[in-house]
């Protein structure tokens, strides 16, 4: 059976190195994201991996991007819904725009993503959802309460959908990240150094102290944890919020 994943936010970061993991296993890839110079970018890096202009906040765009995935690639049997941001202040301050973009891209994106991927898989003998959620959809954080109250909502989600799909061969999980070495990061310790005086390794070691290892993730360690979910050996993993954060959550 010839494997078709779709990766929303593909351009960089942990999106990008999925793309190219997946590629690698020989599966067609089709990423997505709003800017199209990252996502060709990486594209041209394997003929097995295609780019689409999609805004995953957008209904009539996610649906477009679905459809011009199947023309470059043939059915999508494989969804990952990895798009996303953060942005971070104390909780009196958040403002509703802010609040509101948190739960657009990070909430209703995957939930987009997963309703429009959902219509093709009717009637196929194999599926896999998989949202790139977080540690803080399993456990609070200062300073982000928007963004936590997406990802739990995602987790929420993906437990919810899980159950009603279990009849049927296709599985929803999300795979939940600590802190991962990825441009975003690279901002967010900038923004502790501004705001804070803190050296670099300062910054860093505030960002990971949590970890038990002491560490960031890496973005090959979460493409893994992906390829093992969309494996015919983790056909019976569904539901599951899969912490990939050297043992922060437990």
């Amino acid at each position: 059976m010839e494997k078709h994943a779709i990766i929303t936010g593909g351009g960089t970061g942990v999106g990008a190195e999925i793309a190219r993991h997946l590629a690698g296993l020989g599966i067609n890839v089709t990423i997505t994201g709003r800017r199209p110079e990252p996502l060709e970018q990486v594209a041209a890096e394997n003929n097995r991996i295609r780019a689409v202009t999609a805004d995953v906040t957008n209904e009539d765009s996610v649906a477009d991007m679905f459809q011009q995935a199947v023309q470059l690639h043939g059915p999508v049997n494989i969804v990952i819904a990895n798009a996303g941001a953060a942005e971070s202040a104390p909780f009196s301050k958040i403002d509703m725009d802010s609040f509101q973009r948190m739960l657009n891209v990070n909430l209703t994106g995957t939930f987009l993503s997963f309703q429009k991927g959902l219509e093709g898989l009717k009637g196929k003998n194999y599926g896999r959802l998989i949202a790139i959620a977080s540690t803080a959809g399993l456990r609070g954080y200062t300073y982000v309460s928007h963004y936590a109250a997406a990802k739990h909502g995602v987790v929420g989600m993906v437990r919810s959908l899980a159950l009603e799909l279990a009849s049927k061969p296709i599985t929803v999980n999300a795979v939940c990240p600590g802190f991962t070495e990825t441009p975003m990061l690279r901002r967010s310790i900038e923004n502790i150094m501004q705001k804070t005086g803190m050296s670099e390794e300062q910054a860093s070691a505030a960002l990971f102290k949590d970890n038990p290892q002491q560490r960031f993730i890496q973005p090959d360690e979460i493409a893994a944890t992906v390829a093992w979910l969309i494996s015919d050996g983790a056909r019976s993993v569904t539901g599951q919020a899969v912490s990939v954060s050297g043992g922060e959550t437990q």
